[in-house]
């Protein structure tokens, strides 16, 4: 696969349309009511405390729409929110204790996934089907095993127990995330022309 040309030759999906801090905070708390609408897509799993939600799509769309710094802001944004008692995670809970319980870790993994997706979109890697789907599926992975070593540990789960339970189970709906994600951006490209510096 030939290199990707630098960071600075490449913008990110937003970098289209932001000209000033107002539209930079709108676009922040967008990723984050974006990530909050998906997290109502929820399907329980037998037998685990963590549900199939549509959280880990909008971090990943979100984060290579906004690129590091922005998407990670809208994560932290989203994770206060639904803190201090909005709504906003999966099945409309909410609270601190979400953050610290079984499925804390990976809502947290948000954080660190955000600012990956959104730096490796800063190298041009969302445009192209071929690289996006294998960098979606990174994020959705990376969310995964910190989730389940956090439920492992939260939970009081043995090794094999915590990926029957927080793992295995997620990896398909994972992989289909990362695939409607690696076509989304592409396309999104399509309409967009970049903003000449």
């Amino acid at each position: 696969m030939a290199p990707l040309p630098s960071a600075s030759t490449h913008q990110v999906l937003a970098d289209s349309f932001v000209r000033t801090r107002a539209q930079e905070g709108a676009l922040v708390l967008g990723a984050a009511l974006c990530t909050a609408l998906f997290a109502q897509v929820a399907i329980p799993v037998p037998g685990s405390p963590v549900p199939i939600t549509g959280q880990t799509l909008a971090v990943v769309l979100t984060a290579a729409a906004l690129g590091p710094r922005r998407g990670l802001a809208g994560q932290v944004t989203y994770l206060l929110l639904g803190a201090v008692g909005l709504p906003f995670f999966a099945k409309g809970a909410s609270g601190w204790g979400q953050l610290v319980g079984p499925t804390g870790g990976y809502l947290v993994a948000f954080l660190p996934t955000a600012f990956l997706v959104g730096s490796a979109a800063r190298l041009g890697y969302d445009k192209r089907p071929w690289t996006a789907v294998p960098l979606f599926l990174v994020g959705q992975f990376l969310i995964l095993a910190v989730g389940v070593s956090w439920l492992r540990v939260a939970a009081g789960l043995d090794s094999a127990t915590a990926l029957q339970k927080g793992f295995l189970p997620f990896l398909p709906g994972g992989l289909l995330k990362a695939v409607i994600a690696g076509l989304v951006m592409p396309l999104a490209w399509k309409f967009v022309r970049p903003r000449t510096p």
